[in-house]
């Protein structure tokens, strides 16, 4: 690198897992800084740039810090990307072609000590090109194993484990093998008392074709999921669209056959009795929602469980959703309404969102109301609070927060109190976000390290344990994944910075002279800065500022509806 050169030399450093020994990051970062000390100089490798990724996979390059690098590299301020192996970059050949070129267009010389490859030279390109290829093979050859695996699985038709679907419980079975070897598998077994609600939710669907009328007749009879809690649409739908429930008969083995799916089963074993089972049927990638694969990608299996609703039913409900599909479930929104996600009816504690209507006031405003969630959901079986005019509401609040401008001394330290809560809760989020997705990275790879254990122990006694262990994680990391998306919905709210909110504060103290020019965004914001929630009890207005709790009456405001509506 020519000595006038201002740009630095970059070191990338990544590891999936958290160890303290072997290639950690510390280890990476420390080789990386001997090879440019040896082959540039002392101050090169001090002032060369780290960018550490810890937790992710080298399946893509949706990495934060690996991203940071490349937009570094774009900018042109890096020279060199120097790393410890080339695996740490990536595990495919495409994206990792794709760097090398961009990285060569950019008159940046990539660098992999271990393999010795630099792309300073035409041979070093192209043996590294060829190390990739072999790195994805192995990527390759692993998922093929896997696969292959879910053949072998699939020809015993047992449960592999994960969350046991309603109507069923996990059970493990012996048996003795010809060598008198004892051998441990999981089947399912039927939960009569669950198994009449997932009859009955399918009865519904099928007399109604509709979803939210299967969801409102739950919540109207008060029929509940295997935790107690009510039903919502995404639990139906999973408890529809789930295989496990069909029966096999002679309806599904035509609709499976037709689906173009795997049948390890022949067309003897549909015996109108047991329930089916599709493996492969989930794609799971790292920090996202499982999605279903297609039909045609899964391999199927007359299971050893008791199977529930007909071939025929089964199908005839998916035929309805596919239908449902294109005009699927859309809530109305408001672009005006201002307490979306701070309002809850005091009655059941859910929230009140607003429902626009066709006509305009006086004052040419389009006319909205606020109403209980499970109220609507429901028909007002669960909650039969009142609906509240949404203009009013919104002009309640924003008349009560003019009158604390007015008092400047309280009005400050609310906000004060606010801001100092706002960052500091948006610092420890972020923290705790990391933790945890930290957690599920590492749980998703004890998880395919034990699939990859299982694909070779198939037969052993340990496949077993194995089996409880992958559903114990997957369980795990469930409800890592429910903590996480909390956490991210509550700091995606948080979007105020320190300097936006001073700035806030002095527009707030001015309220009652520029709420009328702001835009609803502005109104929003204005009203989060000062208010946790608002509870509409029927009668009276509770607007709960920050710094107060549930029994503080000191920093709650309680305004009878009676005194706005003359």
């Amino acid at each position: 690198m020519p000595k006038d050169d201002a740009r630095t030399i970059a070191i990338y450093s990544r590891k999936s897992k958290f160890t303290g020994k072997g290639e950690s990051i510390e280890n990476q970062i420390e080789l990386c800084r001997q090879y440019i000390s040896s082959h540039y100089s002392q101050e090169e490798a001090l002032a060369a740039v780290v960018y550490e990724d810890e937790g992710f996979s080298g399946g893509n390059t949706d990495r934060p810090q690996f991203q940071q690098m490349m937009s570094d590299a774009r900018a042109k301020k890096i020279s060199a990307v120097v790393c410890y192996r080339l695996d740490r970059v990536s595990r495919n050949i495409s994206d990792f072609s794709g760097l090398i070129q961009e990285l060569e267009r950019l008159g940046i010389s990539f660098i992999s000590i271990r393999e010795d490859f630099d792309t300073c030279s035409p041979m070093g390109r192209a043996m590294m090109y060829i190390a990739s290829v072999f790195s994805q093979l192995e990527r390759e050859t692993i998922a093929e194993r896997i696969r292959d695996n879910m053949h072998e699985l699939a020809k015993t038709g047992r449960w592999l484990g994960g969350t046991t679907p309603t109507g069923y419980a996990s059970e493990s079975v012996s048996h003795v093998t010809v060598d008198g070897k004892s051998k441990k598998a999981c089947k399912l077994s039927l939960i009569e008392k669950e198994a009449d609600i997932v009859r009955l939710i399918f009865s519904k669907f099928l007399e109604t074709g509709s979803l939210t009328q299967t969801d409102t007749f739950l919540l109207q009879n008060r029929i509940t999921t295997k935790n107690g809690r009510d039903f919502t649409r995404f639990a139906i739908k999973n408890i529809l669209t789930n295989p496990v429930y069909m029966i096999a008969d002679e309806a599904a083995y035509r609709y499976l056959s037709e689906s173009g799916a795997e049948l390890f089963s022949d067309r003897a074993d549909f015996d109108g009795i047991c329930g089916i089972m599709a493996y492969n049927r989930t794609e799971q990638k790292h920090g996202e929602a499982h999605k279903i694969r297609p039909e045609d990608e899964w391999i199927v299996a007359v299971g050893k469980h008791p199977g529930i609703i007909s071939g025929s039913d089964w199908i005839k409900a998916q035929t309805y959703l596919e239908q449902n599909r294109s005009k699927s479930f859309r809530k109305t929104r408001s672009n005006t309404a201002l307490l979306s996600g701070i309002l809850l009816c005091g009655s059941c504690g859910d929230y009140m969102r607003p429902k626009l209507t066709k006509r305009t006031n006086k004052d040419g405003e389009l006319v909205y109301t606020y109403l209980c969630n499970t109220k609507e959901r429901s028909h007002s079986e669960r909650c039969a609070i009142s609906n509240i005019s949404g203009n009013l509401l919104d002009r309640i609040v924003c008349t009560e927060i003019k009158k604390l401008s007015e008092d400047g001394s309280a009005f400050a330290k609310s906000v004060e109190k606010a801001k100092k809560d706002i960052l500091s809760d948006k610092g420890d989020f972020s923290e705790n976000i990391e933790e945890l997705k930290k957690s599920f990275s590492e749980n998703e790879k004890a998880i395919e390290n034990l699939t990859k254990s299982l694909s070779e122990n198939s037969e052993s006694s340990s496949a077993v344990y194995i089996i409880k262990e992958i559903e114990r994680l997957h369980k795990k990391n469930d409800g890592l994944k429910v903590q996480i998306d909390e956490l991210e919905n509550i700091r995606k709210r948080q979007i105020i910075n320190g300097r936006e909110f001073d700035i806030l504060r002095d527009m707030l103290s001015s309220f009652a002279g520029t709420v009328d020019i702001m835009s609803a965004e502005q109104k929003r914001a204005a009203i989060r800065a000062c208010v946790r929630k608002i509870v509409w009890d029927g009668e009276n207005v509770h607007i709960y500022l920050y710094g107060s709790d549930d029994d503080d009456t000191k920093n709650t405001l309680e305004i009878p509806l009676s005194e706005y509506s003359k």
